[in-house]
């Protein structure tokens, strides 16, 4: 991994950046973990900004079989790291049609990697605005409390599709709720 030390953090108010931060969710972000010395960054486009027990919350949806939800479960700590001026769409399909269990997409990448003060999980230069996250709940979703939900739990979780589908497969997803302990975005120090 690139350690970046060339780079500095500047605090942001996560309610000065919540438009921004939506809008950027619905075109893919990542979501970084790690557990044991291995990171894994994968893009998201599914998750929610808030506010639950009076903390500031992000929650993030993941299905059961990826790499992402073994590491969260070993170490209950994430980053959602977003594009702020340009979008590096590159990087962020790459790391949606990947799995970092078989491969170490940071390095593939030559992504640089930054500290982060209040989690174990680093941020990513290259997708400067980041949300440092703890989970303090998790649920998984169960098939059966779908109510009126149309055609969703057939198109989003077709039996036929086996979990290693990288897009929508049999594997529901679990709700982890972060709470928001750190907010920045990460400038060059140049």
């Amino acid at each position: 991994y690139i350690m970046a030390n060339k780079f500095v953090k500047r605090i942001v108010e996560i309610t000065d950046y919540q438009t921004h931060i939506l809008e950027e969710l619905r075109k893919g972000v990542v979501l970084t973990t790690s557990d044991a010395g291995r990171i894994n960054a994968m893009a998201i486009s599914w998750g929610m900004l808030g506010v639950e027990w009076n903390k500031p919350i992000f929650i993030t949806f993941v299905r059961t079989g990826r790499f992402t939800h073994e590491l969260l479960t070993k170490n209950p700590q994430f980053t959602v790291n977003i594009p702020q001026d340009k979008r590096p769409q590159d990087i962020i399909s790459y790391l949606g049609r990947h799995s970092g269990r078989t491969e170490d997409k940071i390095t593939a990448l030559g992504l640089h990697t930054v500290e982060s003060p209040n989690v174990n999980v680093c941020g990513i230069a290259e997708l400067p605005l980041t949300l440092e996250c703890r989970v303090i709940y998790r649920q998984t979703q169960d098939i059966e409390d779908f109510i009126c939900a149309g055609d969703i739990p057939d198109t989003m979780y077709p039996k036929s599709v086996d979990s290693s589908f990288c897009g929508n497969n049999r594997d529901l997803h679990t709700a982890f709720y972060g709470e928001i302990v750190g907010a920045y975005i990460i400038e060059n120090e140049d």
